[in-house]
């Protein structure tokens, strides 16, 4: 518990580190608020679609239930769905967003970790490099995210345990799946790719599901994502230098 709460603390920190950089911050917004249009046209397309989608994923099996036995479940599965899909909304949002903003994140990312002494062997990726190496990473958490989001959805048709236990593991799950996302840029800065991401993390895992809970919470909050996602890649490159054993004071 103790490396949990120290792991949101990167967060705290992360948001201290951004606050005393206000043109990195600025920049950081950008990428956030173009992602936060695309995902907002999804979820109102989503919204207004919501009893079809809940009808025709419980029909093979509900079909011939009784009138409020079938509304139930019905209601479970929209619930379902909304929570499915902010699972992946918002690590593919955490993805795309930095993607489309790259440059900006990677210079708060830099920012930080060279204010604490930087990077020993640091090794350079061209840009275009690095964008590949990062879509084909989001691509691949994406991917796995969508492959748990499966029986999470069967799991939230339960009455009760759907709608409050599940919840919070998604919460966790898509915290994991975060911190993943958020250390990209510090990481490639030291020539790792996602399967080094991985192996270090799940050493620290205590601290790497806090992070990424942390933000996961803060993403919840209307228009939380683009307030807090600069602060989150500053928080990332403070938890790399962690795991690697080096200054993050």
């Amino acid at each position: 518990m103790r490396n949990f709460f120290a792991g949101i603390g990167f967060l705290f920190r992360g948001i201290k580190a951004v606050a005393r950089r206000p043109k990195l911050l600025l920049l950081g917004f950008i990428p956030a608020v173009i992602s936060l249009a695309l995902f907002v046209g999804a979820f109102i397309a989503l919204f207004y679609n919501i009893d079809s989608l809940s009808e025709l994923s419980t029909n093979w099996f509900a079909q011939d239930w009784n009138e409020d036995l079938r509304v139930a479940v019905r209601l479970a599965a929209g619930a379902a769905i909304i929570g499915v899909s902010g699972l992946l909304a918002i690590v593919s949002f955490t993805g795309i967003t930095l993607l489309i903003g790259d440059p900006f994140y990677e210079a708060i990312a830099e920012s930080v970790e060279n204010e604490l002494g930087g990077v020993p062997n640091e090794v350079e990726v061209s840009w275009h490099k690095s964008l590949r190496r990062s879509l084909g990473d989001s691509l691949r958490l994406v991917m796995v995210t969508l492959l748990i989001s499966i029986p999470l959805f069967f799991l939230g048709l339960i009455p009760v345990v759907g709608q409050t236990v599940i919840p919070v593991v998604a919460a966790f799950i898509g915290g994991w799946f975060l911190t993943q996302e958020l250390v990209g840029i510090p990481f490639q800065r030291r020539g790792l790719r996602l399967t080094d991401r991985r192996k270090l993390l799940r050493q620290n895992k205590a601290m790497s599901v806090g992070f990424g809970v942390a933000v996961f919470a803060c993403f919840l909050i209307p228009l939380g994502a683009v307030l807090i996602m600069p602060a989150a890649v500053a928080g990332g490159a403070l938890l790399t230098r962690q795991v690697f054993g080096l200054n993050t004071r």
